[in-house]
C-alpha cells in the first residue's frame, strides 16, 4: 500500500481529481456524463444555465484531471468519461451523495 512518503505523485494525482470534482457545476457535468455516454457543450450549457466560456473552463479542469475526454464529431465536441474505471469510481462517489 502506498503512502505519501513513498509515492507523493500518486497522492497529488488523486488530490487533483478530488479538487476538480469539488465544484458544484463540475460535479453536475460529471454526474450527467455518468448517466449518459456523451454530452455536447450545448447540452451542458442548457443544463447548467451558463455561457459557453464558463462551461469550457470547467471542462478544461475536468480534462486536466483526466476525468473526462472530448472527441470531435463534425463541428461539435462530444465529452465522455475518460475511461470506464474512472466512470465507476466517480459514479460511486456521486451515488453516495445523490442517493434519494
Amino acid at each position: 500500500m502506498s503512502d505519501y512518503r513513498t509515492d507523493p505523485e500518486l497522492f497529488i494525482e488523486k488530490a487533483n481529481v478530488l479538487k476538480a470534482l469539488a465544484h458544484p457545476q463540475r460535479l453536475c457535468i460529471v454526474k450527467a456524463l455518468c448517466e449518459k455516454d456523451r454530452i455536447s457543450v450545448t447540452d451542458m450549457q442548457d443544463c447548467l444555465g451558463e455561457v459557453q466560456s464558463t462551461v469550457s473552463q470547467h471542462l478544461s479542469k475536468l480534462k486536466s484531471a483526466k476525468i473526462i475526454a472530448g472527441k470531435r464529431d463534425g463541428t461539435a465536441i462530444l465529452y465522455s468519461m475518460h475511461d470506464e474505471e474512472i466512470r465507476k469510481k466517480v459514479k460511486s462517489i456521486i451515488n453516495e451523495f445523490f442517493v434519494e
